[in-house]
């Protein structure tokens, strides 16, 4: 059985989704769900799901990304995780950090990745005439947004849309396509599966 650790920023939505699919014959369980921010809401949404939580508040380290990550180090190693998901983990992680967890730690993005790394990917899809947008699920490497794709979800970019209506729907399939590539890559599955 896989141990599952999962960094959030925010409300922890694709979060919630990987916890409540973690369950029976799931290959793995979650361990720990930690936060930049202590009062990331989706904080207490882990702990109502019984799974323990930590939070390491990243502005207490002014420019100091080092010192934050070894903060938040403690509780990760705590834990033991064989896998580290990023769900809307909003911190820039170092090189040093990645390789500790090297083909290990898996992303979700909201864009069809190669395209529109960073932020703000819906605008950009919108602004580029795109007709299509989507979200990828990757490993993680210290280049952003680069790592190995194990999946992607697509969805129409419809004509009116706005970056919030086209976020909601992405999200909508992030929900879907997270849980499936984190079962897969938990059972050692790491070809790309797109849905």
């Amino acid at each position: 059985m896989k141990r599952v650790a999962i960094l959030i920023s925010g409300g922890g939505s694709n979060m919630v989704r990987l916890v409540e699919d973690m369950q029976d014959d799931h290959p793995a369980r979650p361990v720990l769900v930690a936060s930049n921010d202590p009062a990331a809401a989706g904080l207490a949404k882990a702990a109502a799901l019984g799974v323990p939580t930590a939070a390491v508040d990243h502005r207490a380290y002014p420019g100091d990304r080092a010192t934050f990550e070894a903060a938040l180090l403690e509780p990760l190693l705590d834990a033991r995780p064989d896998i580290l998901c990023l769900a809307g983990f909003m911190r820039i992680l170092t090189p040093a950090f990645i390789d500790r967890f090297e083909g290990r730690m898996i992303n979700i993005h909201p864009s069809l990745l190669p395209k529109y790394p960073g932020l703000h990917t819906h605008a950009r899809a919108i602004a580029a005439g795109d007709t299509e947008a989507g979200a990828t699920v990757h490993e993680v490497t210290s280049d952003l947004d680069s790592g190995p794709i194990l999946g992607q979800a697509r969805v129409p970019v419809q004509p009116g849309d706005t970056p919030e209506t086209l976020a909601a729907r992405v999200l909508e399939r992030e929900h879907q396509l997270y849980p499936l590539i984190l079962r897969r890559f938990a059972a050692g599955q790491r070809e790309r599966f797109d849905i």
